[in-house]
């Protein structure tokens, strides 16, 4: 029997419960019923299928998580310019299949010459030469690839080579997004002559995008190694444009430029592991404590999206983020206390407070005034013996500062502006230091330790949310890897104290509910996160994958 089309609509609608529908019963049901990618060998999900490829073009080869993920990451430098790069930095996750654990630091740092107050206006810390800190993409995924990679390091870099020297189509999302940015990208000639045919006419979707300094720029890591981005002669190109046009960055920032290796974060939800990123991300501990709080909580609270649910993961979110601003910053200037943040103990205290119908007045402080932007990527990997790669990185601003260092085709970061411009505070400006960052690279593991699934995303202040929102749509609700992350979402980050809200996240009577407890609901037109994950399929080893429908892109697998 073959239900009506409308029938099976409604009936995706529904909560987990039996259904009836001319004898037919359905038990079980979970909400929606779409299924993500599925592989019985590898998957790798991000914001480019032509990136994907590329990952999984090296897995063909016999090479593992770790070496794909170098290769989507140099690719989505190539053809996901908005925020994929060489010339930013970011942060990665690394379980491999014999169970080891790292986290990787690459963020980037600010240069010798920064110092508080160095910016007069915004749009100084955003735009230009002096909006750039040191960055660490390359140096990261040359630790990565050191650490746990098999295939040699020139040969995971060709797919991007060549794709930034035989060129590929312009996207929609492209041509969208260069109209934009053209106004201001047209003053710096170099990321004109790419992205604006030399003036200010961006791409259109089909035109043949054709990088070919960035393709000489990789063929030399290719030869020389990753050493050269830091001390060769693309470390002297950016010096010198950098010196020319007033920037900070020198050869000797770039040259003492180190990716760190850390341990990660490891908490329990519902008695699975939740491995994320430690500081000098934020990301991490505040989702645990989160989840932790939120634990305290029935696991069948209320149904997906019910007042009940929304109402608890917003106190959630209140009181992790007052922690957030309070004691967030890098470990290199301020001794994080992550083991008080992350404990169980802690999340119990807090949740004392938390009453059944009424929302908590949101207290402490904002944080230091700095700018994070939501235009970053994710991608997540895991390939046929069980490694798994969680990483998120970025420009920060799409297309970053706007500016492409002189003769090398690198696009720079605006992170500058992640810090705070005022002296004083755990995220001033220091040469260095890493600014504040919320990227919350995840992988969740069964009970026995086992792989479950990864997943990250963008979004600024609202990372952590989105993956906390993800991580509870699969284990209390038991959603399907692809529900679970098309959802719907919310996002509470206590000061200012309202709630955003996702079109179709809170229907009519819960919204109302929420309303009379107190909370401020803010309707949102723009979506929040794009959520690429992996899964191992329980019972059968199958890979699953799904890229978020937010904002495009792709899982594949083989």
């Amino acid at each position: 029997m073959r239900f009506p089309l409308l029938l099976l609509a409604l009936v995706s609608l529904l909560p987990a419960q039996e259904v009836s529908q001319s004898g037919l019963e359905l038990k079980a049901l979970r909400p929606m019923i779409s299924q993500p990618e599925r592989a019985p060998k590898a998957m790798i999900a991000c914001a480019s299928e032509l990136a994907s490829k590329a990952g999984l073009d090296i897995l063909r080869k016999g090479g593992n998580a770790i070496d794909a993920a170098v290769a989507v990451a140099f690719a989505l430098a190539v053809v996901h310019p908005e925020a994929g790069n060489l010339g930013g930095g970011g942060y990665m996750l690394v379980r491999t299949a014999a169970g080891k654990l790292r986290a990787i630091d690459y963020k980037e740092t600010a240069p010798a010459a920064a110092q508080p107050g160095m910016f007069k206006a915004r749009l100084d810390a955003t735009v230009g030469y002096k909006a750039s800190a040191v960055p660490g993409t390359v140096a990261g995924m040359a630790k990565a690839h050191e650490g746990y990679g098999k295939l040699p390091w020139a040969e995971v870099l060709e797919p991007a080579r060549k794709l930034a020297q035989d060129g590929f189509p312009a996207s929609q999302r492209m041509e969208l997004i260069l109209a934009l940015q053209a106004p201001v990208m047209k003053q710096f000639p170099d990321s004109a002559k790419v992205f604006l045919h030399g003036s200010d006419q961006p791409l259109k979707q089909g035109q043949l995008v054709k990088q070919p300094d960035l393709a000489a720029t990789i063929r030399r890591l290719q030869k020389l190694g990753w050493r050269e981005f830091y001390e060769g002669e693309t470390a002297h190109k950016i010096d010198a444009d950098m010196a020319a046009h007033n920037g900070t960055i020198r050869y000797e920032d770039l040259r003492g430029y180190k990716a760190v290796e850390r341990t990660p974060l490891e908490g329990t939800f519902r008695g699975n592991r939740i491995l994320s990123m430690p500081p000098s991300s934020s990301g991490g501990a505040t989702l645990i404590e989160m989840l932790n709080i939120f634990e305290t909580s029935p696991a069948q609270l209320g149904r997906e999206g019910s007042v009940e649910q929304r109402h608890h993961m917003i106190e959630a979110m209140r009181r992790a983020f007052k922690d957030r601003a309070e004691f967030s910053g890098d470990p290199a200037f301020f001794p994080v206390p992550v083991d008080m943040l992350t404990s169980k103990e802690h999340a119990r205290d807090l949740a004392k407070s938390i009453q059944m119908e009424k929302a908590s007045p949101s207290e402490g402080k904002r944080g230091d005034s700095s700018y994070e932007s939501d235009d970053t990527t994710h991608f997540s990997i895991i390939d046929e013996a069980g490694n798994i790669v969680s990483n998120t990185y970025t420009l920060n601003s799409f297309y970053g500062s706007q500016v492409m260092a002189r003769g090398t085709g690198i696009l720079m970061n605006d992170i500058m502006s992640g810090f705070s411009n005022e002296a004083g505070g755990r995220n001033e400006i220091k040469p260095g230091k890493r600014p504040l960052s919320s990227m919350t690279p995840t992988i969740v593991l069964h009970p026995d330790g086992s792989p479950w699934f990864a997943l990250g995303s963008p979004g600024s202040a609202t990372i952590p949310n989105t993956v906390f929102q993800v991580i509870v749509n699969i284990i209390d609700s038991r959603m399907s890897l692809r529900d679970a992350i098309e959802y719907p979402r919310i996002h509470h980050q206590n000061l200012p104290d309202r709630v955003d809200v996702e079109p179709g996240a809170l229907v009519f009577d819960v919204a109302e509910k929420l309303k009379a407890f107190g909370d401020n609901i803010n309707p949102k037109t723009r979506s929040q996160g794009d959520v690429h994950a992996v899964m191992v399929e329980e019972g059968t080893g199958w890979r699953l994958g799904w890229s978020d429908g937010r904002r495009g892109g792709r899982a594949v697998g083989y």
